[in-house]
Protein backbone atom coordinates (compact mmCIF):
# COMPACT_ATOMS: atom_id res chain seq x y z
CA UNK A 1 0.00 0.00 0.00
CA UNK A 2 1.10 3.54 -0.82
CA UNK A 3 -0.31 5.08 2.45
CA UNK A 4 2.04 6.49 5.24
CA UNK A 5 4.74 6.29 2.47
CA UNK A 6 7.35 9.08 4.19
CA UNK A 7 9.07 10.96 1.77
CA UNK A 8 12.84 10.25 3.33
CA UNK A 9 11.52 6.63 1.57
CA UNK A 10 11.71 8.17 -1.85
CA UNK A 11 14.91 7.42 -3.99
CA UNK A 12 17.63 9.19 -3.78
CA UNK A 13 16.72 10.31 -0.38
CA UNK A 14 18.54 13.65 -0.29
CA UNK A 15 15.83 15.19 -2.54
CA UNK A 16 13.45 15.69 0.27
CA UNK A 17 15.89 17.94 2.06
CA UNK A 18 15.10 21.07 -0.46
CA UNK A 19 18.37 22.96 -1.85
CA UNK A 20 21.15 21.74 -0.29
CA UNK A 21 19.78 18.14 -0.99
CA UNK A 22 19.10 18.69 -4.32
CA UNK A 23 22.96 19.78 -4.32
CA UNK A 24 23.56 16.06 -3.25
CA UNK A 25 22.12 14.76 -6.94
CA UNK A 26 25.00 16.43 -8.30
CA UNK A 27 28.14 15.50 -6.28
CA UNK A 28 30.74 16.38 -8.90
CA UNK A 29 29.87 18.32 -11.22
CA UNK A 30 32.76 16.51 -13.53
CA UNK A 31 30.75 13.39 -12.66
CA UNK A 32 27.51 14.39 -14.48
CA UNK A 33 29.07 17.40 -17.29
CA UNK A 34 31.62 18.68 -18.90
CA UNK A 35 32.64 21.41 -20.73
CA UNK A 36 33.64 21.13 -24.80
CA UNK A 37 36.38 23.40 -26.32
CA UNK A 38 33.87 25.23 -28.27
CA UNK A 39 32.36 26.13 -25.29
CA UNK A 40 28.97 24.12 -24.98
CA UNK A 41 28.22 22.26 -21.76
CA UNK A 42 27.11 18.73 -21.68
CA UNK A 43 25.50 16.61 -19.47
CA UNK A 44 26.00 12.85 -19.21
CA UNK A 45 22.99 10.46 -18.76
CA UNK A 46 22.61 6.62 -19.63
CA UNK A 47 22.09 7.54 -23.22
CA UNK A 48 25.10 9.25 -23.52
CA UNK A 49 26.93 13.32 -23.29
CA UNK A 50 23.98 15.26 -23.98
CA UNK A 51 24.62 19.38 -24.70
CA UNK A 52 22.32 21.92 -22.71
CA UNK A 53 23.88 24.75 -23.97
CA UNK A 54 26.95 27.43 -23.16
CA UNK A 55 27.73 30.49 -21.28
CA UNK A 56 29.78 33.04 -23.77
CA UNK A 57 32.39 35.09 -22.01
CA UNK A 58 32.36 32.78 -19.04
CA UNK A 59 35.07 30.19 -18.27
CA UNK A 60 34.63 26.69 -18.20
CA UNK A 61 33.89 26.43 -14.42
CA UNK A 62 32.01 28.89 -14.40
CA UNK A 63 29.64 28.12 -17.37
CA UNK A 64 29.27 24.29 -15.62
CA UNK A 65 28.38 25.41 -12.34
CA UNK A 66 25.60 28.21 -13.93
CA UNK A 67 24.10 24.85 -15.51
CA UNK A 68 24.33 23.02 -12.02
CA UNK A 69 22.65 25.80 -10.49
CA UNK A 70 19.76 25.14 -12.77
CA UNK A 71 19.41 21.32 -12.35
CA UNK A 72 19.35 22.35 -8.85
CA UNK A 73 16.71 24.21 -9.06
CA UNK A 74 14.73 22.35 -10.58
CA UNK A 75 15.44 19.38 -7.91
CA UNK A 76 14.66 21.89 -5.41
CA UNK A 77 11.28 22.49 -6.34
CA UNK A 78 10.63 18.40 -7.05
CA UNK A 79 11.65 17.98 -3.24
CA UNK A 80 9.31 20.93 -2.14
CA UNK A 81 6.36 19.55 -4.33
CA UNK A 82 7.12 16.05 -2.34
CA UNK A 83 6.98 17.61 1.09
CA UNK A 84 3.85 19.24 0.00
CA UNK A 85 2.13 16.15 -0.72
CA UNK A 86 3.03 14.17 1.89
CA UNK A 87 1.89 16.38 4.21
CA UNK A 88 -1.57 16.86 2.82
CA UNK A 89 -1.68 19.96 1.36
CA UNK A 90 -2.20 19.89 -1.94
CA UNK A 91 -5.13 17.98 -3.30
CA UNK A 92 -5.06 15.09 -5.31
CA UNK A 93 -5.99 16.75 -8.07
CA UNK A 94 -3.68 19.42 -8.39
CA UNK A 95 -0.83 17.17 -6.56
CA UNK A 96 -1.27 14.80 -9.84
CA UNK A 97 -1.28 18.06 -12.06
CA UNK A 98 2.35 19.34 -10.53
CA UNK A 99 3.61 15.92 -10.98
CA UNK A 100 2.52 15.91 -14.48
CA UNK A 101 4.27 19.33 -15.27
CA UNK A 102 7.08 18.27 -13.12
CA UNK A 103 8.06 15.28 -15.73
CA UNK A 104 7.84 17.49 -18.31
CA UNK A 105 10.31 19.91 -16.51
CA UNK A 106 12.53 16.79 -15.94
CA UNK A 107 12.77 16.18 -20.19
CA UNK A 108 12.88 19.28 -20.90
CA UNK A 109 15.47 20.63 -18.33
CA UNK A 110 19.05 22.08 -19.97
CA UNK A 111 21.23 21.64 -16.90
CA UNK A 112 23.73 19.62 -15.40
CA UNK A 113 23.03 16.37 -12.36
CA UNK A 114 21.47 13.11 -12.23
CA UNK A 115 19.04 13.43 -14.46
CA UNK A 116 17.81 9.90 -14.37
CA UNK A 117 17.87 9.79 -10.51
CA UNK A 118 15.58 13.17 -10.62
CA UNK A 119 13.35 11.37 -12.74
CA UNK A 120 13.00 8.55 -10.54
CA UNK A 121 12.29 10.99 -7.68
CA UNK A 122 9.76 12.20 -9.64
CA UNK A 123 7.70 9.38 -10.60
CA UNK A 124 7.95 8.47 -6.97
CA UNK A 125 6.11 11.28 -5.94
CA UNK A 126 2.66 10.02 -7.21
CA UNK A 127 2.41 6.82 -5.11
CA UNK A 128 1.98 9.88 -2.46
CA UNK A 129 -1.35 11.14 -3.51
CA UNK A 130 -3.16 7.86 -3.06
CA UNK A 131 -2.24 7.86 0.77
CA UNK A 132 -3.99 11.22 1.00
CA UNK A 133 -6.96 10.57 -1.63
CA UNK A 134 -9.28 9.26 1.06
CA UNK A 135 -8.42 11.41 4.09
CA UNK A 136 -9.12 14.18 1.19
CA UNK A 137 -12.28 12.63 -0.25
CA UNK A 138 -13.61 12.38 3.32
CA UNK A 139 -12.31 15.96 4.13
CA UNK A 140 -13.98 17.08 0.99
CA UNK A 141 -17.40 15.51 1.81
CA UNK A 142 -17.46 16.59 5.36
CA UNK A 143 -16.82 20.36 4.10
CA UNK A 144 -19.69 19.02 1.32
CA UNK A 145 -22.08 18.61 4.38
CA UNK A 146 -20.81 21.23 6.06
CA UNK A 147 -21.04 23.49 2.59
CA UNK A 148 -24.84 22.15 2.49
CA UNK A 149 -26.12 22.80 5.60
CA UNK A 150 -24.50 26.31 6.14
CA UNK A 151 -26.30 26.77 2.60
CA UNK A 152 -29.60 25.72 4.22
CA UNK A 153 -29.01 28.29 7.67
CA UNK A 154 -28.20 31.29 4.80
CA UNK A 155 -31.43 30.18 2.77
CA UNK A 156 -33.10 30.09 6.38
CA UNK A 157 -31.62 33.27 7.49
CA UNK A 158 -32.71 34.98 3.75
CA UNK A 159 -36.17 33.61 4.02
CA UNK A 160 -37.24 35.44 7.28
CA UNK A 161 -35.56 39.03 6.13
CA UNK A 162 -37.42 38.49 2.31
CA UNK A 163 -40.86 37.86 5.04
CA UNK A 164 -40.53 39.80 7.03
CA UNK A 165 -40.01 42.41 4.34
CA UNK A 166 -43.11 41.42 2.16
CA UNK A 167 -45.43 41.24 6.17
CA UNK A 168 -44.42 45.26 5.90
CA UNK A 169 -45.39 45.92 2.55
CA UNK A 170 -48.43 47.15 3.29
CA UNK A 171 -47.71 48.39 6.64
CA UNK A 172 -48.77 51.92 7.02
CA UNK A 173 -46.22 52.66 10.24
CA UNK A 174 -44.67 54.74 7.96
CA UNK A 175 -41.52 55.50 10.24
CA UNK A 176 -41.47 52.61 12.66
CA UNK A 177 -41.65 50.11 9.06
CA UNK A 178 -39.02 52.55 7.21
CA UNK A 179 -36.66 52.23 9.99
CA UNK A 180 -36.86 48.23 10.22
CA UNK A 181 -36.95 47.60 6.47
CA UNK A 182 -33.59 49.45 6.27
CA UNK A 183 -32.41 47.34 9.23
CA UNK A 184 -33.26 44.18 7.38
CA UNK A 185 -31.29 46.14 3.89
CA UNK A 186 -28.78 46.06 6.14
CA UNK A 187 -28.90 42.40 8.09
CA UNK A 188 -29.35 41.52 4.10
CA UNK A 189 -25.69 43.01 3.04
CA UNK A 190 -24.01 41.34 6.13
CA UNK A 191 -26.12 37.55 5.13
CA UNK A 192 -23.69 35.45 3.00
CA UNK A 193 -23.69 34.94 -0.55
CA UNK A 194 -25.98 31.87 -2.22
CA UNK A 195 -25.74 30.67 -5.71
CA UNK A 196 -26.73 33.44 -7.98
CA UNK A 197 -29.93 32.71 -9.03
CA UNK A 198 -31.67 31.53 -5.14
CA UNK A 199 -29.43 35.46 -4.55
CA UNK A 200 -31.47 37.08 -7.19
CA UNK A 201 -34.92 35.31 -6.11
CA UNK A 202 -34.64 36.61 -3.11
CA UNK A 203 -33.57 39.85 -4.18
CA UNK A 204 -36.02 40.11 -5.91
CA UNK A 205 -39.02 39.47 -3.30
CA UNK A 206 -37.33 41.72 -0.98
CA UNK A 207 -36.51 44.06 -3.57
CA UNK A 208 -40.66 44.13 -4.15
CA UNK A 209 -42.02 44.47 -0.70
CA UNK A 210 -39.22 47.55 -0.02
CA UNK A 211 -40.50 49.40 -3.32
CA UNK A 212 -44.41 48.38 -2.84
CA UNK A 213 -44.13 50.19 0.95
CA UNK A 214 -41.90 52.81 -0.39
CA UNK A 215 -44.35 53.99 -3.39
CA UNK A 216 -47.80 53.62 -0.95
CA UNK A 217 -45.19 55.91 1.43
CA UNK A 218 -44.58 58.06 -1.31
CA UNK A 219 -48.15 58.60 -2.06
CA UNK A 220 -49.46 59.14 1.47
CA UNK A 221 -47.10 61.77 1.91
CA UNK A 222 -47.98 63.48 -1.54
CA UNK A 223 -51.74 63.61 -0.53
CA UNK A 224 -50.78 64.77 3.08
CA UNK A 225 -48.57 67.28 1.19
CA UNK A 226 -51.40 68.00 -0.37
CA UNK A 227 -54.07 68.37 1.99
CA UNK A 228 -51.85 70.25 4.65
CA UNK A 229 -51.89 72.65 1.73
CA UNK A 230 -54.94 73.02 1.76
CA UNK A 231 -55.10 72.85 5.47
CA UNK A 232 -52.43 75.95 6.05
CA UNK A 233 -54.61 77.74 3.32
CA UNK A 234 -57.30 77.66 5.28
CA UNK A 235 -56.24 78.18 8.84
CA UNK A 236 -54.52 81.16 7.51
CA UNK A 237 -57.81 82.45 6.69
CA UNK A 238 -58.68 81.75 9.70
CA UNK A 239 -55.81 83.54 11.47
CA UNK A 240 -56.25 86.54 9.33
CA UNK A 241 -59.89 86.93 10.56
CA UNK A 242 -58.70 86.71 14.20
CA UNK A 243 -56.01 88.77 13.69
CA UNK A 244 -58.19 91.74 12.71
CA UNK A 245 -60.80 91.05 15.75
CA UNK A 246 -58.21 90.90 18.58
CA UNK A 247 -58.44 94.94 19.04
CA UNK A 248 -61.98 94.69 18.83
CA UNK A 249 -64.29 95.91 21.88
CA UNK A 250 -67.91 94.34 20.66
CA UNK A 251 -67.41 91.96 23.27
CA UNK A 252 -70.42 89.58 22.59
CA UNK A 253 -70.72 89.52 18.49
CA UNK A 254 -66.56 88.86 18.64
CA UNK A 255 -66.87 86.41 21.37
CA UNK A 256 -69.57 84.28 19.35
CA UNK A 257 -67.57 84.66 16.13
CA UNK A 258 -64.10 83.89 18.06
CA UNK A 259 -65.68 80.33 19.05
CA UNK A 260 -66.90 80.07 15.27
CA UNK A 261 -63.47 80.95 13.92
CA UNK A 262 -62.41 77.89 16.60
CA UNK A 263 -64.79 75.72 15.09
CA UNK A 264 -63.69 75.99 11.20
CA UNK A 265 -60.10 75.46 12.58
CA UNK A 266 -61.21 71.72 14.01
CA UNK A 267 -62.75 71.33 11.07
CA UNK A 268 -59.60 72.33 8.94
CA UNK A 269 -58.55 69.51 10.45
CA UNK A 270 -54.78 68.68 10.60
CA UNK A 271 -51.83 70.08 8.50
CA UNK A 272 -47.88 69.15 9.03
CA UNK A 273 -47.11 69.64 12.64
CA UNK A 274 -44.47 72.20 12.31
CA UNK A 275 -46.80 74.32 10.58
CA UNK A 276 -49.56 73.52 12.62
CA UNK A 277 -47.73 74.50 16.03
CA UNK A 278 -46.53 78.15 13.96
CA UNK A 279 -49.96 78.99 12.74
CA UNK A 280 -52.06 77.81 16.02
CA UNK A 281 -49.02 80.25 18.19
CA UNK A 282 -50.25 82.89 15.71
CA UNK A 283 -54.33 82.07 16.45
CA UNK A 284 -54.17 81.86 20.09
CA UNK A 285 -52.16 85.33 20.34
CA UNK A 286 -55.06 86.95 18.87
CA UNK A 287 -57.39 84.90 20.69
CA UNK A 288 -55.74 85.27 23.66
CA UNK A 289 -55.38 89.29 22.86
CA UNK A 290 -59.12 89.98 22.32
CA UNK A 291 -60.47 87.75 25.60
CA UNK A 292 -57.55 89.33 27.91
CA UNK A 293 -59.23 92.45 26.99
CA UNK A 294 -62.71 91.68 27.39
CA UNK A 295 -62.07 89.88 30.74
CA UNK A 296 -60.14 93.49 31.96
CA UNK A 297 -62.92 95.10 30.44
CA UNK A 298 -65.69 92.43 32.42
CA UNK A 299 -63.87 93.52 35.51
CA UNK A 300 -63.86 96.42 35.36
CA UNK A 301 -67.38 96.79 34.80
CA UNK A 302 -68.21 94.23 37.29
CA UNK A 303 -67.67 96.90 40.11
CA UNK A 304 -69.89 99.15 38.13
CA UNK A 305 -72.52 96.85 38.01
CA UNK A 306 -72.46 96.57 41.22
CA UNK A 307 -72.77 100.13 42.27
CA UNK A 308 -75.42 100.53 39.45
CA UNK A 309 -77.47 97.03 41.15
CA UNK A 310 -77.50 99.19 44.49
CA UNK A 311 -79.05 102.30 42.69
CA UNK A 312 -81.44 99.99 40.88
CA UNK A 313 -82.65 98.06 44.58
CA UNK A 314 -82.96 102.05 45.68
CA UNK A 315 -85.49 102.52 43.05
CA UNK A 316 -87.28 99.97 42.86
CA UNK A 317 -89.65 100.89 46.00
CA UNK A 318 -90.10 103.69 44.82
CA UNK A 319 -91.96 102.31 42.04
CA UNK A 320 -93.64 100.55 44.04
CA UNK A 321 -95.13 103.62 46.05
CA UNK A 322 -97.08 104.46 43.29
CA UNK A 323 -99.26 101.60 43.66
CA UNK A 324 -102.29 101.87 44.79
CA UNK A 325 -103.43 104.94 43.20
CA UNK A 326 -106.28 107.39 42.07
CA UNK A 327 -105.26 109.63 40.00
CA UNK A 328 -104.22 107.91 36.92
CA UNK A 329 -102.29 111.16 35.27
CA UNK A 330 -100.35 111.38 38.25
CA UNK A 331 -98.94 108.47 38.59
CA UNK A 332 -98.47 108.04 35.16
CA UNK A 333 -95.94 111.28 35.19
CA UNK A 334 -94.58 110.04 38.68
CA UNK A 335 -93.52 106.48 36.67
CA UNK A 336 -92.32 108.69 33.95
CA UNK A 337 -89.93 110.47 36.09
CA UNK A 338 -88.67 107.36 37.37
CA UNK A 339 -88.29 105.89 34.64
CA UNK A 340 -85.85 108.33 33.49
CA UNK A 341 -83.53 107.52 36.57
CA UNK A 342 -83.91 103.99 35.94
CA UNK A 343 -82.97 104.30 32.35
CA UNK A 344 -79.89 106.58 33.02
CA UNK A 345 -78.36 103.99 35.69
CA UNK A 346 -76.24 102.08 33.01
CA UNK A 347 -75.60 98.21 32.93
CA UNK A 348 -76.38 95.81 35.55
CA UNK A 349 -75.68 92.23 35.82
CA UNK A 350 -78.55 91.12 33.72
CA UNK A 351 -79.51 87.95 36.12
CA UNK A 352 -79.64 89.96 39.13
CA UNK A 353 -81.78 92.57 37.57
CA UNK A 354 -84.29 90.63 36.06
CA UNK A 355 -86.30 90.24 39.41
CA UNK A 356 -85.77 94.43 39.68
CA UNK A 357 -87.61 94.50 36.27
CA UNK A 358 -90.10 92.49 36.42
CA UNK A 359 -91.23 94.39 40.02
CA UNK A 360 -91.05 97.15 37.94
CA UNK A 361 -93.30 95.88 35.07
CA UNK A 362 -95.57 94.91 37.21
CA UNK A 363 -96.40 98.83 38.03
CA UNK A 364 -96.26 99.56 34.08
CA UNK A 365 -98.75 97.04 33.97
CA UNK A 366 -101.23 98.68 36.80
CA UNK A 367 -100.67 102.43 35.30
CA UNK A 368 -101.69 100.94 31.76
CA UNK A 369 -104.31 99.07 33.06
CA UNK A 370 -105.68 101.40 34.68
CA UNK A 371 -105.61 104.26 32.05
CA UNK A 372 -106.93 101.73 29.44
CA UNK A 373 -109.49 101.04 31.87
CA UNK A 374 -110.51 105.41 31.92
CA UNK A 375 -110.21 106.00 28.58
CA UNK A 376 -112.70 102.79 27.49
CA UNK A 377 -115.21 104.83 30.36
CA UNK A 378 -114.59 108.04 28.52
CA UNK A 379 -114.72 107.03 25.14
CA UNK A 380 -117.16 108.68 23.07
CA UNK A 381 -118.19 105.94 20.36
CA UNK A 382 -117.87 103.34 22.90
CA UNK A 383 -120.70 104.89 25.17
CA UNK A 384 -122.91 105.48 22.01
CA UNK A 385 -122.23 101.76 21.43
CA UNK A 386 -123.82 101.41 24.85
CA UNK A 387 -126.72 103.56 24.64
CA UNK A 388 -127.79 101.55 20.96
CA UNK A 389 -127.10 98.39 22.69
CA UNK A 390 -129.91 99.20 25.74
CA UNK A 391 -131.97 100.81 23.73
CA UNK A 392 -131.87 98.07 20.91
CA UNK A 393 -132.92 95.69 24.30
CA UNK A 394 -135.77 97.65 25.36
CA UNK A 395 -137.18 97.43 21.92
CA UNK A 396 -137.10 94.19 21.64
CA UNK A 397 -138.49 93.16 25.33
CA UNK A 398 -141.32 95.75 24.38
CA UNK A 399 -141.93 93.90 21.22
CA UNK A 400 -142.08 90.68 22.74
CA UNK A 401 -144.29 91.31 25.43
CA UNK A 402 -147.29 92.93 22.56
CA UNK A 403 -146.99 89.61 20.84
CA UNK A 404 -147.22 87.58 23.56
CA UNK A 405 -150.20 89.39 24.95
CA UNK A 406 -151.60 88.72 20.82
CA UNK A 407 -150.95 85.30 21.39
CA UNK A 408 -152.95 84.98 24.61
CA UNK A 409 -155.76 87.07 23.54
CA UNK A 410 -156.44 84.86 20.14
CA UNK A 411 -155.91 81.89 22.88
CA UNK A 412 -152.47 80.98 21.21
CA UNK A 413 -150.59 79.88 24.72
CA UNK A 414 -147.48 78.34 23.23
CA UNK A 415 -146.61 81.19 21.19
CA UNK A 416 -147.43 83.25 23.83
CA UNK A 417 -145.35 81.77 26.35
CA UNK A 418 -142.24 81.68 23.84
CA UNK A 419 -142.67 85.09 23.97
CA UNK A 420 -142.39 85.92 27.16
CA UNK A 421 -139.40 84.00 27.65
CA UNK A 422 -137.50 85.45 25.53
CA UNK A 423 -138.60 88.98 27.06
CA UNK A 424 -137.42 87.28 29.98
CA UNK A 425 -134.02 86.59 28.58
CA UNK A 426 -133.20 90.01 27.25
CA UNK A 427 -134.40 91.84 30.26
CA UNK A 428 -131.26 89.88 31.66
CA UNK A 429 -129.02 91.01 28.98
CA UNK A 430 -130.54 94.71 29.50
CA UNK A 431 -129.36 94.58 33.28
CA UNK A 432 -125.71 94.03 32.08
CA UNK A 433 -125.98 96.78 29.26
CA UNK A 434 -127.34 99.09 31.89
CA UNK A 435 -124.46 98.47 33.85
CA UNK A 436 -122.22 98.91 31.19
CA UNK A 437 -123.62 102.09 30.30
CA UNK A 438 -123.43 103.23 33.61
CA UNK A 439 -119.68 103.45 34.14
CA UNK A 440 -119.92 105.88 31.35
CA UNK A 441 -121.59 108.60 33.57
Amino acid sequence: MTEGINPASITPAPLIGGASAASALVGDPAKFGHVGEDGTVHVITPEGNKPVGSYPGKSAEEALTYFVRKFEALASEVALTAARIASGAMVPDDAYEAVKKLRQQVRELNGVGDLAALAASVEQIEPLIEGHREKYEAKKAAEAVAKAARREQIIIEKEKIVAEAESLALSENWKVTGDRLKTLLDEWKLAPRLDKKSDADFWKRFSSSRNKFDKRRRTHFAALEATSSQVSTAKKEIIEEAEKLATSTDWVATARRFKSLMDSWKAAGRGKPSDDAKLWARFKTAQDTFFTAKNADLEKREVSMVANLEKREALVPQFEALIPFTDVKAAKNAFRELMNQWVKIGMTNRDKRAALDARVAKVEEAIKSAEADLWRKSDPAAKARALDVVKQLSDAIENYEKIAAKAQASGNAKKANEALESATARRVWLEEAQKSLAEFN
